[in-house]
């Protein structure tokens, strides 16, 4: 009954931060508005470089409340540990592997401290949440029964949904206890009216053999004989492995497979999806290819730098980001102006090399035994540290008419870019994001022929 009582006085408080954040809605946060499309309910994509209190916010002004039908939140586990991002470099042909902070789960002043954060959050993140919304809140042993107990007081203990375990298979097992082999997700509704749309899984046959039960329809695999039923609540999907084409050097990144069973059951294809802790972006990713319209939020540049790239492999432009946290300034890079040839009367070809990529390396936050290996390859190789690239007009809704990334294969970007502008007075901008996720903005100066 104690630990209740502190829980409810937790949300008490953060009610009143809530509140005291929402006085301040009205008041403009980014540095642009946000534009709605003419066509009433039709919005942009977003990716928010900044605090998901910050984005909350702004969203709030510029009529989003009560319009996301489902909110996926991968928040911090309460660890206490550093998680890291592992990146492969091609220097000078030869493969070398650096890992980095990406984020922390370290809470100076504690549990306490902890779940505030998340309380705050919930209670701002139920502002957006449609009346045909859910929420899915994603969290581990930890945590769960302490957040269980939060959202029945924000969202009512009535409109608790489910909870759902994903079993997984990872490395690593314990002779003193159970192997911690899974995570939960607690799923709340906002009304009773919310989206719900059934998926199906494989249910096997005992003995993997055909029922032959009249009127039901049995399928076939290399296992054996099963039906399909709609989905329990207890997931068995694989982590994402180290040979994972979805790979993206997270630690903490979560399947395809996971969000995609969680996007199709609780949003349909007009819906809003939005994920305020976006990480390696994999709920991003996912509400792309299933032509949702989507939110993303994440504070740090790595995770910023990740998603981009993510989007860039699957051919995605249709967004726009709002910032509010400052670019890295510890990065430069240099580059040789080509040629710019009118290609006809209104449009410009433009060719430039890259040539040199520098960093600060007193600034660099990443462990010190790579600094060295680091300095060489600055040295030697340095346009090997670049992790994705893209040309850039306009300062307010830049338009990307070229962009390119490090694939998997090569490790390497094109050292010459070749792109068409409709004018050379425009403001042109060339943007790199390195491995680490430092960004660097050049803008091309042209003179005019």
């Amino acid at each position: 009954m104690e630990i209740i009582l502190e829980l409810a006085e937790i949300v008490k408080k953060c009610e009143l931060v809530s509140r005291n954040i929402l006085m301040r809605k009205n008041t403009p946060h980014s540095e642009e508005k946000i534009q709605r499309n003419e066509c009433l309910g039709k919005f942009d994509n977003l990716l928010y470089y900044g605090d998901n209190i910050d984005a909350i916010l702004d969203l709030l002004n510029n009529g989003y409340n009560e319009k996301i039908d489902l909110i996926y939140i991968d928040p911090p586990f309460h660890t206490n540990a550093n998680y890291s991002k592992r990146v492969v470099i091609n220097y000078l042909g030869k493969k070398k592997a650096l890992k980095y902070k990406a984020y922390t789960d370290i809470f100076k002043n504690g549990f306490k401290e902890y779940l505030e954060m998340i309380t705050v959050r919930l209670l701002l993140m139920k502002e957006l949440l449609s009346d045909r919304g859910s929420i899915y809140v994603h969290v581990d042993y930890r945590t769960v029964h302490y957040i269980k107990v939060i959202m029945d007081y924000i969202f009512g203990s009535e409109s608790f949904l489910n909870e759902v375990v994903w079993s997984y298979k990872s490395g690593g097992s314990s002779k003193k206890q159970y192997s911690k082999k899974h995570d939960t997700i607690l799923v709340y509704t906002k009304t009773k009216k919310y989206i719900f749309n059934p998926q199906k899984e494989k249910s096997y046959n005992r003995g993997y053999k055909p029922y032959k039960f009249k009127g039901v329809k049995e399928y076939q695999d290399t296992l054996g004989w099963y039906t399909l039923v709609n989905l329990k609540d207890v997931w068995q999907i694989d982590m994402v492995g180290r040979t994972s084409s979805e790979r993206m050097g997270y630690e903490t990144q979560k399947p395809e497979a996971l969000l995609e069973r969680i996007i199709l059951t609780s949003s349909d294809n007009d819906s809003i999806v939005a994920d305020f802790f976006s990480g390696s972006g994999t709920t991003i990713a996912v509400a792309e290819k299933n032509n949702r319209r989507w939110i993303g939020v994440d504070s740090a540049s790595t995770s910023i730098s990740t998603i981009r790239k993510r989007l860039a492999i699957i051919d995605s432009k249709d967004y726009r980001i709002i910032k509010f946290n400052r670019d890295s300034d510890i990065a430069s890079i240099k580059y040789e102006l080509i040629s710019y040839d009118t290609v006809d009367k209104s449009t410009y070809r433009i060719r430039i090399a890259l040539e040199e990529y520098n960093l600060d390396l007193d600034n660099l936050h990443i462990n010190k035994k790579y600094i060295d290996t680091i300095s060489e390859i600055l040295e030697n190789d340095s346009l090997s540290l670049i992790d994705y690239i893209y040309i850039s007009i306009g300062q307010n809704n830049p338009l990307v008419v070229y962009e390119d990334y490090r694939d998997d294969k090569s490790l390497r970007i094109k050292e010459e870019v070749n792109f068409i502008v409709d004018k050379l007075n425009t403001d042109i901008r060339l943007n790199i994001i390195d491995v680490f996720g430092n960004i660097s903005i050049k803008k091309i100066e042209l003179m005019t022929k």
